[in-house]
């Protein structure tokens, strides 16, 4: 029966990240211990603020019962007044959409805003949804890459290459999933200068690592006046507040976008889980410390892991400036051996690994770039220390190929 499946779907890529997880899966049912640098999840606990908020709204029994489909008023007020007063971005509740995840928000987006032949410059490496998102839409992902030497930020005058008559929208990532780029105040208020002379663009900026950066300022596009009416500003509260399970994230967007997205949300999932709904709104009690603490050992962890990689002869890696991600190029072991197994790209560098060291880590032709790959420090640092000294043993054992 699948020849009775939809071609949207057969079109479709399976997301990379969960790939990789059902493969751990399935080598921990063998037994086999997986050092996991994969996943993007924190292994910090949900603060216990947040815990009780759900424990309270549970008791209360006035939360199971189907939430508003935009989510609680009080959460979207809530969210509206960070905007303003964190990120100078004037919004009211109405614009903003409370849904399953950032992720939803993303999809909802997408699906209100492109048609088939309309285009989506994505900066790239790119969260590796985007691209299934649009293609799903019938629109067609334009990939801007930069170079290494600029972490691959794109070049405004790349951007303005980029930009056709069917374009509708340009999506980013800061900080970034995969490689922690920050984009630059100076970079956002050129490309709001360059959308001046295209007022038909949208900008879509996902800012779900807005609070893990290190030692870098923060910008948030939606602030720069220019550009006001036609921002969407996604996020969530997976990452920061260790709340990737509750599932709750957001979109702030013009009062046109965000109606659309709340018909659309309405006729899909409906609202988003009231008693998580109520833990988010408790995620704002949060002091700034705890969160510039949780900042902090992300910084630190990302240290642990650059000191192993600089170690690792012909590996390069920028050190990020956000996220719990690195993003090395690991090209110098194409072509390279152990006498079983050929390195021919990163798809195969990542399965090698998996194999002979026990070590999960992602692809990133999932990302954009088939040269490098992703790890997640997001764990513990003796995994983190374990799977590096994993690593550079397989890696001691591979010889170029014309060698053997």
């Amino acid at each position: 029966m699948a020849s009775q499946l939809s071609q949207r779907i057969h079109n479709m890529a399976e997301s990379a990240t969960l790939a990789i997880a059902k493969q751990i899966q399935a080598l921990r049912a063998q037994g086999r211990e997986i050092y996991d640098l994969s996943i993007g999840e924190p292994n910090l606990p949900t603060p216990a603020i947040i815990q009780a908020a759900a424990k309270h709204a549970i008791d209360t029994g006035q939360y199971a019962s189907y939430p508003p489909i935009a989510g609680y008023q009080d959460l979207r007020k809530a969210i509206a007044h960070k905007l303003g007063k964190e990120n100078d971005i004037p919004c009211t509740p109405e614009q903003v959409i409370v849904s399953n995840g950032a992720k939803q928000a993303l999809f909802n987006l997408f699906m209100c805003l492109c048609n088939p032949g309309d285009e989506v410059i994505v900066y790239t490496p790119y969260w590796g949804s985007y691209l299934q998102m649009i293609r799903l839409t019938g629109a067609t992902p334009i990939c801007l890459q930069g170079t290494w030497d600029n972490n691959f930020e794109p070049t405004i005058a790349q951007v303005a290459n980029a930009i056709t008559p069917q374009t509708k929208a340009i999506i980013f990532s800061s900080p970034s999933n995969p490689n922690g780029l920050v984009l630059s105040k100076d970079h956002l208020l050129s490309l709001a200068k360059l959308l001046q002379q295209h007022p038909d663009v949208v900008v879509i900026a996902d800012e779900i690592y807005e609070y893990i950066h290190f030692g870098t300022s923060f910008t948030s596009i939606g602030s720069i006046p220019s550009l006001q009416d036609r921002v969407i500003t996604v996020n969530g509260f997976s990452k920061s507040y260790a709340m990737t399970g509750w599932r709750i994230g957001y979109l702030a967007a013009p009062l046109w976008l965000a109606q659309a997205c709340e018909k659309l949300q309405g006729q899909s999932t409906g609202g988003a889980c009231g008693i998580a709904q109520r833990a988010a709104l408790a995620a704002f009690e949060l002091p700034q410390s705890t969160l510039q603490q949780i900042c902090t050992t992300y910084s630190q962890k990302v240290d642990v892991a650059m000191q192993h990689l600089q170690d690792m002869k012909g590996i390069i890696c920028h050190r990020p400036l956000g996220t719990f991600y690195l993003f090395p190029d690991i090209s110098c072991y194409f072509g390279y051996t152990d006498g079983e197994v050929m390195i021919t790209d990163a798809d195969t560098f990542v399965l090698y690994l998996l194999q002979e060291a026990q070590i999960s880590i992602v692809s990133g032709k999932a990302f954009g770039v088939p040269t490098c790959v992703r790890l997640s420090v997001a764990t513990t640092d003796e995994i983190i220390t374990k799977a590096m000294e994993r690593m550079k043993q397989a890696l001691n054992k591979l010889r170029p190929a014309s060698s053997n």
